[in-house]
């Protein structure tokens, strides 16, 4: 399949990216894993539930309206239920692989003259004692269950951690009926405040909230976080406690929660995997963009979580300019992003820069990890294992792994690196991983298979 701009993320980046390079001219399409458009922000229901009132789950109806119509009306060539999990530069441009089918088994080839990525962000959590029990899901895993399958984790939920996204969850959980003993956020009234003015723009947002979480008569409990889950086969309770102003817990200000769902969440992090691959150039943890959202490798733009998490105005903005500046290269004509969007992206830019800091998580949270405390799931190494490591001279995350296998599961690191670095007393460090998912190695074996004789 060969198209002029190959648009790897069906989110708010991609979808605007997508039909704005369509609607300067351009030959689209759009890949994405999941079974219809949107992303996490936009996710469907699926059809075969039914629901009568989808938009009961979103407060940005409106805006996927307007997407869904705009795909539906320009010639975007949409691929769903394709997992990228390779991009590759060519003589001729990009190839862009993915697999298809019900054991993501059938590889797929895009090629393209460019590349737009809008791979979006994941979830970070950071462990505690009881973490790994049954009951136990990340924030956006129940917002997931909850828009995409009309599903609820429980009858009765704590919802933890730290980050904007506490907020849609808590609501959302308690407009479907889950009773939300708590919501559990450790950044306190006063981060917010700081930055009260690059956050103005965010008041009626958050007033929205505060009051729907009002209105269902959930407590919030700011400057507080989670301790430890209790349960045996599966979770019953937490333990909660307060922060002070350094980010410790005071002895004896635990209390007790009974539950039988946790969401728990600790901001995001962005993907990167296809950007590494590409050769793309990183700042910091984010693929590094220039104005127009290109990335320092020709034919390469990137917008959304990709390049700093900012939410869906933000990456709606930024899709936009990347697909505008995509249409004008391959056009030959003058760069189109409006000055409007321009300006709108600065701002969207300082409140997400806002976000970032006020909801940092607490400094000292490795105090509270206990040494039998699972820390990489995939391959079951503790706490204990990883401060046996550091006692061997280990400093980063890379030497931790070899020494433990910490981060060498399925999920390469992407679970356990931000846990692994804190306990580290390091920055996290990009994955460096050559694919951005598994794949079989009969695909591999077939995209370069090997000469026979001659």
């Amino acid at each position: 399949m060969r198209t002029d701009l190959a648009v790897v993320g069906a989110g708010p980046a991609g979808l605007a990216a997508a039909l704005a390079a369509c609607a300067r001219g351009l030959r689209v399409t759009l890949v994405d894993a999941a079974a219809q458009p949107g992303g996490q922000f936009y996710r469907q229901p699926a059809a075969g539930l039914g629901a009568a009132r989808p938009e009961a789950l979103h407060h940005r109806w409106r805006t996927w309206k307007r997407l869904r119509d705009g795909l539906a009306a320009h010639a975007v060539h949409v691929l769903t239920d394709h997992h990228v999990w390779s991009a590759e530069r060519t003589p001729d441009g990009f190839t862009v692989h993915a697999l298809l089918g019900p054991e993501q088994d059938q590889p797929v080839e895009v090629r393209a003259r460019a590349v737009l990525l809008a791979t979006g962000g994941y979830e970070k959590v950071l462990p505690f004692p009881g973490w790994t029990l049954p009951g136990v899901v990340t924030a956006g895993g129940a917002q997931a269950m909850l828009k995409g399958g009309l599903a609820v984790p429980g009858r009765r939920a704590v919802v933890a951690g730290t980050g904007p996204l506490l907020l849609p969850v808590a609501t959302g959980l308690a407009a479907a009926g889950v009773e939300v003993a708590a919501l559990v956020e450790s950044a306190g009234p006063g981060r917010l405040a700081r930055h009260g003015r690059a956050l103005a723009g965010k008041l009626p947002e958050g007033a929205g909230y505060a009051a729907r979480l009002l209105r269902h008569r959930v407590p919030v409990l700011t400057r507080h976080t989670v301790v430890r889950a209790h349960g045996d086969d599966r979770l019953t309770g937490v333990t909660v406690a307060s922060l002070d102003a350094e980010g410790r817990v005071p002895p004896g200000t635990g209390r007790h929660l009974d539950c039988d769902a946790l969401a728990v969440g600790h901001g995001m992090l962005p993907h990167t995997d296809l950007a590494e691959s590409l050769g793309c150039r990183l700042d910091g943890l984010t693929v590094a963009v220039d104005p127009e959202q290109r990335t320092d490798v020709p034919g390469v733009w990137a917008a959304g979580e990709a390049t700093g998490v900012g939410g869906a105005d933000l990456a709606l903005a930024e899709g936009h300019i990347a697909g505008c500046s995509a249409a004008a290269h391959l056009r030959g004509t003058a760069p189109g992003p409006a000055p409007a969007a321009l300006k709108a992206r600065a701002k969207l830019r300082r409140s997400a820069a806002a976000l970032d800091s006020a909801y940092a998580p607490p400094a000292h949270w490795p105090e509270q990890i206990t040494d039998d405390t699972v820390v990489c799931r995939c391959e079951e190494v503790t706490a204990g294992a990883v401060r046996e490591a550091l006692d061997l001279g280990a400093g980063d995350e890379r030497t931790v792994k070899l020494l433990t296998r910490a981060g060498m599961g399925w999920c390469q690191g992407r679970m356990c690196g931000t846990a692994v670095a804190g306990l580290a007393g390091c920055p996290p460090a990009p994955g460096k991983r050559p694919f951005a998912r598994p794949v079989p190695l009969g695909v591999l074996a077939r995209q370069h298979p090997q000469e026979g004789p001659s």
